[in-house]
């Protein structure tokens, strides 16, 4: 199993490849090959050529949650392509599209400075995706099974009270914005012969409270989390506690990625075993 990081935050380090705030991720197993989410803007199919990755062999398309970071790529990816691939979104993905990130001004994010309310969801509606006669696959249940190996997840237990949800961050309904719930959010579990490696969006609902979840509903060990941890807001409070958890977990891989934030990135990496910067061109091997 293989696993290529397509587009990051982080240029590479050869400065060959296009970065962008986003994030997306090639999987390839015996089975399937699975792209998770598309960045921004399309650009990591630029990226694809140097990395020596196929896009036209995909199969299944996973989508972590209705963000524009996320999502931005879709229509690019289905109109350079010919392929219908298996498309696996949340039963909430568009029911939660009309998104927004509120800002007061000091924003520590990718999204406007100014004043007000800026929309952060997609571009595309599930009439589009219909049009595409791409097959859309709505998670509706805990554990959905791709393959033998590749697993989503959704429906996330709250277990830690510090893992807050971002009070900016908005759905609107009718002309009222409330809090998001990111109740859309889904991860992906691939088992390895030692346990279960993580892959992650963003981790609104909390990363932690992600993969708790997924560690109960498995019963299998976490033994990896690549991917966004959304700790770019986080206090010192809450990201020392999320260092306590991670060494209690005892993973044997950690590759933080696009909204974990500076701070964070630093602490973890100083303090936790098994770290590395998850950026764009990052290749793995799993097992």
């Amino acid at each position: 199993m293989k696993i290529t990081t397509l587009i990051e935050n982080t240029q590479d380090k050869n400065k060959n490849l296009k970065y962008e705030h986003g994030l997306s991720m090639f999987i390839q197993t015996e089975k399937c090959n699975i792209l998770f989410d598309t960045g921004k803007t399309g650009d990591f199919i630029e990226n694809t050529e140097a990395l020596n990755i196929d896009l036209k062999s995909i199969d299944v398309l996973i989508l972590s949650h209705a963000h524009y970071d996320h999502c931005g790529g879709v229509r690019r990816l289905l109109e350079t392509y010919n392929i219908t691939p298996q498309i696996i979104v949340s039963e909430h993905f568009f029911k939660n599209a009309d998104r927004y990130h509120y800002s007061d001004g000091n924003l520590k994010s990718d999204f406007s400075k100014e004043i007000g309310y800026t929309y952060v969801g997609i571009d595309f509606d599930k009439e589009y995706i219909e049009s595409k006669s791409a097959f859309i696959n709505f998670v509706q249940s805990d554990i959905l099974e791709v393959s033998d190996d590749v697993f989503v997840f959704s429906n996330f237990n709250k277990y830690y009270d510090f893992e807050k949800l971002n009070k900016d961050m908005k759905i609107k309904i009718g002309a009222d914005y409330n809090i998001d719930t990111f109740n859309d959010e889904i991860a992906v579990g691939l088992k390895t012969k030692d346990g279960i490696v993580v892959l992650l969006g963003c981790a609104h609902p909390g990363f932690l409270n992600i993969v708790k979840t997924i560690q109960e509903r498995t019963k299998e060990k976490i033994v990896g989390i690549i991917g966004g941890t959304h700790l770019i807001e986080a206090d010192d409070e809450r990201i020392n506690k999320s260092i306590e958890c991670i060494n209690n977990l005892n993973v044997n891989l950690l590759g933080l990625s696009h909204c974990t934030g500076e701070k964070a990135v630093n602490l973890i990496s100083e303090n936790c075993n098994s770290t590395f910067m998850n950026i764009t061109g990052t290749t793995l091997t799993l097992e």
